[in-house]
């Protein structure tokens, strides 16, 4: 665990933790502004792979937040540039937005859209256009041994007001219960998404923190990684639920504006 101040680069989660819905955290600007300012390089780091960095880029300019695409790394580009170092020019049965098909299209790989045809991989995302025959033709290929990824473990997004949509997590129990197959997941905490993160900006374990509302994938990802965790109670995560939860961030904060602060809890 590295002091804050000796922290040169912070991974950000957004949803949860830069803001909830469309409405800004309270202090999320302060805190980016502080960054700036210190000289200190952060990314937006997402699970969420039903956007791609350029709706991510649109979202947070409306909010008020400058930022770029190259701010921006979600676990379809992990999963992009993961899967197309394995299968170059490879064949993917995609269950995806059009965002995350222009992800992988930008990779270099080929989308299947049809059944009975012949893919390298299936990959489940966070795909909010889901239908019940690419469910089907999903699990056909997963059954015929086509290899199966998805790219984050996320049960629940969460949504300003308390509320929360089924992500990516809850379709791959779907999936585990037809097929009693697993996917190799590439988002957060697993090692795709530290390695890409780590070798795209060129940053240090020691000087790098992940700043998130979830426990399993953010938190999860600083233990994984051996880089600093923050912990922020403003998305996923309640103060109870961290209280009766055996991961341990390094620090925790009731949200990001309190980071500089030192209001930890």
């Amino acid at each position: 665990m590295a002091e804050l101040n000796d922290i040169d680069a912070f991974l950000l989660d957004m949803d949860g933790t830069v803001y909830l819905g469309d409405r800004l955290i309270d202090g999320a600007l302060d805190f980016l502004a502080m960054l700036k300012k210190l000289g200190k390089r952060y990314v937006f780091l997402t699970n969420n792979s039903s956007k791609n960095r350029y709706d991510y880029v649109s979202k947070l300019n409306k909010l008020g937040v400058q930022a770029k695409p190259d701010d921006i790394f979600t676990s379809g580009e992990a999963a992009a540039v993961y899967l197309s170092g394995l299968y170059p020019a490879g064949k993917a049965y995609l269950l995806g937005t059009p965002s995350l098909e222009k992800e992988f299209t930008n990779a270099g790989l080929k989308l299947i859209t049809e059944r009975d045809k012949d893919p390298d991989f299936v990959l489940l995302g966070f795909d909010t256009t889901l239908t019940y025959a690419k469910i089907w033709a999903a699990c056909d290929y997963i059954r015929g041994n086509i290899p199966f990824y998805a790219t984050h473990p996320d049960f629940n997004c969460p949504l300003e007001g308390n509320k929360f949509m089924p992500d990516t997590g809850s379709m791959i129990r779907m999936f585990e219960a037809s097929t009693g197959i697993s996917p190799v997941i590439i988002g957060k905490p697993h090692e795709p998404m530290v390695s890409g993160v780590l070798k795209k900006y060129g940053l240090k374990k020691e000087s790098t923190a992940i700043v998130g509302d979830r426990l399993q994938t953010d938190i999860m990802l600083g233990i994984t990684a051996g880089i600093t965790s923050i912990l922020v109670l403003s998305g996923g995560t309640s103060r109870e639920d961290y209280k009766k939860s055996d991961i341990r961030a390094d620090y925790v904060f009731d949200n990001i504006g309190a980071i500089w602060e030192g209001r930890h809890i």
